[in-house]
């Protein structure tokens, strides 16, 4: 099921998040402490889409990690580090 907005307090602060910021969003509540990257959560920007949500004042924390395999390299993982409790999420 994919999530079109989440409307949560973060941090003290309601704030209502839409389209992908609100995808990444919940997948960084499903995912808690382990993290979300794209190779496991594969999404097209995913960096945008936690830019976004970092703009709405929500805290993301990025972990560098390397990976091997015929294109090696590293790859980031990102941890929700906020407090966020969700209100209510609609469905698209």
């Amino acid at each position: 099921m994919s999530v079109r907005t989440i409307t949560a307090i973060v941090d003290g602060t309601q704030k209502t998040f839409a389209g992908r910021a609100a995808w990444a969003l919940d997948q960084l509540l499903t995912a808690g402490e382990d993290g979300c990257t794209p190779i496991d959560n594969p999404a097209p920007r995913w960096a945008h889409y936690v830019f976004l949500i970092r703009r709405d004042g929500v805290n993301v924390e990025t972990v560098t990690e390397p990976h091997g395999g015929a294109y090696s390299g590293h790859h980031a993982r990102y941890v929700l580090r906020s407090n966020v409790s969700v209100i209510d999420r609609e469905a698209a």
